[in-house]
């Protein structure tokens, strides 16, 4: 009954940050576009910035951006806020249900680095405020003034805490907690400058004063730090699907690249809305990188020809030690009620019909067992890699 209410549970989380996050990107991508895409009008009020023509659903509608303020304070002002919290919380609980409750399943991988539940959680809440800290400080210093150098190191420290993450953490954690860091970073910026800032500017012209325009800057290089971290946060939320990405021995490169194909891929639309023209070499790049991407993930120093015939009675033992535990009709390890996703590894016929999966799960990207926890050796991996790469015979 447990373990249904915790898959039922992580099912929810991850259905509840999914509807919060649409709600938040939606809403940070529509204000990044509107800001870029404003104009001067001919009849445009003294204080405005530019306006906007819109139209949606069949209705038409004007939009105007003042400078700092308007000159009074409106009877009704919508704040959005709510889809940057809720989205975190939810993100958050879905981080705890499972892999701080499944920590030694998910969390933890002993051939990185041996550690307990209390120490791998601990390092995990504690980079995520570190994280924050440092980019905050950073923001605030004289780097902050410089977008271009800002975002240079920006990138570089986040960089060095994927590499980080994966020499403590399981690859899959290690990925994920990369999309964690930049989702606190993205939800802290809303609730520590932007929100905060907006208060500020709001509570002087009720005292009658003029906003001072340095909240809105200061506001606005935190919104479009959260608009171009968007896609790589994306990325990194669904990357535990995809273990091509997170398995490879060199997954933080992947990850470092998946960053600047995200980048590119918003400043060709940033400036293709501020009316820049369309600069269609920043999507070549990336499309180019998208494409390294596929021969680097080929590669992998890892698995060799090891030379020797492997039979399907050789597999079947190693997927009675290591795989049957949970891919089994009536499966034996602690905590799996079926086998995850109907997976079933216990006759030849199953075990050549997932083939291709188990290359890609347990031999390629060393993923399966999760956390190794049946200790699947080396040269167990191997066996499974020649027999499959021999064509997966039954005789």
């Amino acid at each position: 009954m447990l373990d249904l209410a915790l898959e039922w549970l992580n099912l929810v989380l991850r259905w509840m940050h999914l509807i919060f996050g649409i709600a938040w990107i939606g809403s940070s991508f529509f204000f990044v576009w509107l800001d870029n895409s404003l104009r001067k009008g001919a009849d445009q009020q003294p204080g405005v910035l530019g306006q906007a023509w819109l139209i949606h659903g069949g209705g038409f509608y004007f939009t105007e951006k003042y400078s700092v303020a308007p000159a009074r304070l409106p009877p009704e002002l919508h704040w959005f806020k709510y889809e940057a919290y809720f989205t975190w919380l939810s993100g958050f609980f879905l981080m705890g249900v499972l892999y701080y409750v499944g920590a030694d399943l998910y969390l933890i991988d002993d051939k990185v680095l041996p550690l307990s539940q209390g120490e791998a959680i601990g390092f995990s809440l504690a980079s995520l405020a570190l994280g924050w800290i440092v980019y905050d400080l950073l923001c605030k210093s004289p780097l902050g003034k410089n977008d271009a150098v800002l975002a240079i190191v920006g990138f570089v420290l986040l960089v060095a805490a994927a590499w980080g993450y994966t020499q403590v953490f399981s690859a899959r954690a290690a990925y994920l907690h990369v999309g964690a860091l930049i989702g606190t970073i993205m939800a802290a910026n809303v609730a520590h400058n932007i929100i905060p800032n907006q208060r500020k500017a709001v509570a002087q012209m009720l005292a009658g004063e003029t906003p001072d325009p340095t909240y809105g800057k200061q506001a606005k290089q935190r919104s479009l730090h959260n608009n171009y971290l968007t896609l790589p946060v994306l990325f990194a939320m669904i990357s535990n699907h995809y273990p091509v990405t997170y398995g490879h021995p060199y997954g933080w490169v992947i990850l470092a690249i998946v960053m600047i194909i995200g980048g590119l891929v918003r400043h060709f639309f940033n400036l293709k809305n501020q009316g820049r023209g369309l600069r269609y070499e920043f999507l070549a790049i990336a499309f180019l990188l998208t494409a390294g991407l596929v021969f680097f993930t080929h590669w992998d120093p890892r698995h060799r020809d090891i030379g020797i015939e492997v039979t399907v009675e050789d597999v079947q033992k190693i997927a009675a030690a290591r795989c049957t535990p949970c891919h089994a009709a009536k499966p034996t390890f602690d905590g799996i009620a079926e086998a995850p996703k109907g997976v079933l590894l216990e006759t030849p016929a199953e075990l050549r019909r997932f083939a291709a999966l188990i290359s890609q799960q347990a031999v390629r990207t060393e993923t399966m067992p999760p956390g190794n926890a049946t200790e699947m050796t080396e040269e167990e991996r191997q066996m499974l890699g020649a027999w499959i790469a021999a064509g997966a015979k039954l005789d």
